[in-house]
């Protein structure tokens, strides 16, 4: 495959429910794009008042928590994970080890559309580490470092 047809790979909600088991209201990525299996990937989450955590988060001033931006960027690249493996329909689980340097930068609103690029500084084996950067309209919301554990069942 050029690099230029691996830029075209992406994962929409039904693929993404096929690789990893969040859903309602946990699953915080609605599509993933411009995937480059074992390098990168853009995961899109349109934000919306309709969203449980806004009830008290702040009541009257919804800011989507930081915490949610961080783990939307891990499930993308848990997506990403999944199609550089071909995981999809595996059980395959990909869990937190570890967040580093983690900033936040502008607040996330409904109406917002934020996109999560997640790059891949080490992979392949069980444990991978990320960097991931999520901004609303090209301007930077929340960036951070973060590695995971990747959990394969035999069978």
């Amino acid at each position: 495959m050029t690099e230029a047809a691996e830029a075209t790979l992406s994962a929409d909600i039904q693929l993404i429910q096929r690789i990893i088991p969040h859903r309602y209201p946990f699953l915080l990525v609605d599509r993933v794009r411009d995937i480059v299996p074992n390098q990168s990937a853009v995961g899109i989450k349109c934000v919306t008042m309709n969203e449980p955590q806004f009830t008290g988060h702040f009541p009257g001033l919804p800011i989507f928590p930081g915490v949610q931006i961080i783990e939307a960027m891990a499930q993308t690249a848990a997506v990403l994970v999944g199609v550089s493996l071909d995981l999809a329909d595996k059980g395959a689980k990909v869990y937190f080890m570890g967040i580093d340097g983690a900033k936040f930068r502008r607040k996330v609103v409904p109406g917002d559309v934020l996109e999560m690029a997640v790059t891949v500084k080490r992979g392949g084996g069980k444990v991978w580490k990320f960097e991931g950067r999520a901004s609303v309209d090209g301007e930077l919301a929340a960036e951070a470092e973060f590695a995971a554990m990747l959990d394969i069942p035999k069978g």
